[in-house]
């Protein structure tokens, strides 16, 4: 009979990061509210430069949190045990950025399915729709207000679709890249890394070309544009955040390969890295179809 071995679990000091997340949160919803509410009104315009302290805030406590946790991994504090918790966290953690876009889609999906059709009578909402928009008709993309503003919908080519393609390939050059790491090729891992990480960039860049254009005069495509210029800049601005979030966390990744980090057997904060990309990969297109196409 053999007494069984327990592994050692590594408990951290007390940190100062979570505190700093807490406040880069804090800073980036004030700031964004602050920013959305006054966006007819300059003057008060204080709230961009709240959310700008917020968003580097934040990326400060990414560098730092990972820096820590970084020299604790490479320092051999870290047993099986840990690497379960790291595992389980990073679910937990891509579950309820699910349920986050799932709120999105489906306020989506309800104003398309339910309160656009009220509006124009159906359901025995005839009296309703007489009373709050005589003039209305049932259309999606809503591209009239209420007060008569119109504005111009975003197509699904050019741009939208240059993004769509950039990421599904961004998608198949991270899984190279995590087969190279796993045959312990480093030339080729670096190469399909740094690669994806372009890829983000290059997104990025587009999707700010987009807005630019969306915001432009012959467009007139604001983030107060009723309903489906809510829906759109919304749906399509935290996707893009979150995509900022994963070029980060490949970037980081990139940094570290370079520096002789993870081995075929040991690499899961790079494996953590590439599941969010295929998770971010995945929710654009579904944006895509949704926002974009249909």
């Amino acid at each position: 009979m053999t007494i069984k071995e327990y592994e050692s679990y590594y408990v951290p000091a007390q940190s100062k990061w979570p505190i700093v997340g807490a406040i880069a949160l804090f800073l980036i919803a004030v700031g964004a509210a602050n920013y959305v509410a006054n966006l007819n009104n300059p003057e008060n315009a204080g709230g961009g430069w709240v959310l700008l302290a917020g968003i580097a805030l934040i990326i400060y406590m990414m560098f730092g949190w990972f820096n820590n946790v970084i020299t604790e991994s490479m320092s051999g504090k870290y047993s099986h045990q840990m690497d379960n918790s790291f595992r389980q966290g990073m679910s937990w953690f891509i579950f309820s950025e699910v349920m986050f876009f799932a709120a999105f889609f489906g306020a989506l999906l309800y104003a398309r399915t339910f309160s656009v059709p009220w509006l124009d009578g159906a359901g025995n909402n005839a009296a309703t729709a007489i009373i709050l928009w005589p003039e209305f008709t049932a259309t999606w993309p809503l591209i009239k207000t209420p007060d008569g503003t119109e504005t111009t919908a975003m197509g699904w080519y050019g741009l939208p679709l240059i993004n769509t393609i950039l990421l599904l390939t961004s998608s198949i050059t991270a899984h190279f890249a995590h087969v190279s790491l796993e045959q312990n090729k480093r030339g080729l891992l670096k190469f399909w890394l740094g690669l994806t990480v372009v890829l983000g960039v290059v997104f990025l860049f587009c999707q700010g070309l987009e807005y630019a254009h969306g915001y432009a005069d012959e467009m007139k495509l604001y983030l107060d544009s009723g309903i489906y210029g809510n829906t759109f800049y919304l749906l399509t601005g935290f996707h893009g955040m979150h995509v900022t979030l994963g070029t980060i966390m490949l970037f980081v990744m990139l940094i570290r390969v370079f520096k002789g980090h993870f081995t075929p057997k040991n690499h899961f904060a790079f494996q953590a890295a590439s599941w969010y990309w295929h998770f971010v990969d995945v929710v654009w297109v579904i944006l895509f179809v949704f926002v974009y196409i249909i």
